[in-house]
């Protein structure tokens, strides 16, 4: 019998491929950014490790996660929604 593949997903700070289940995956939510911690909100999904690194990454990547959602967002509030990942803990192992 065939196993059924793990669910991969890029990370877009490095670009490294992780499980799905590793990485943090933030989506569009009534037009404001939201984690989907438990992986079952609707839409598109963009992902990110959870290292602090990542993170740093993906703010110095301007426009990258507004890009992947295909939502237009003020590269401000992006910024701001990313740091505020930080702060929230995201990026502690």
């Amino acid at each position: 019998m065939k196993r059924k593949p793990y669910p991969l997903r890029t990370c877009l700070g490095c670009g490294r491929k992780g499980l799905k289940g590793n990485l943090v995956r933030i989506v569009m939510v009534d037009g404001a950014l939201t984690v989907d911690v438990q992986g079952r909100l609707p839409g598109r999904g963009a992902y990110v490790c959870p290292r602090e690194e990542c993170v740093d990454l993906l703010i110095a990547k301007k426009g990258r996660l507004s890009y992947s959602l295909r939502a237009p967002l003020p590269p401000d509030s992006e910024e701001r929604f990313l740091r505020g990942l930080l702060d929230a803990g995201i990026g502690e192992e």
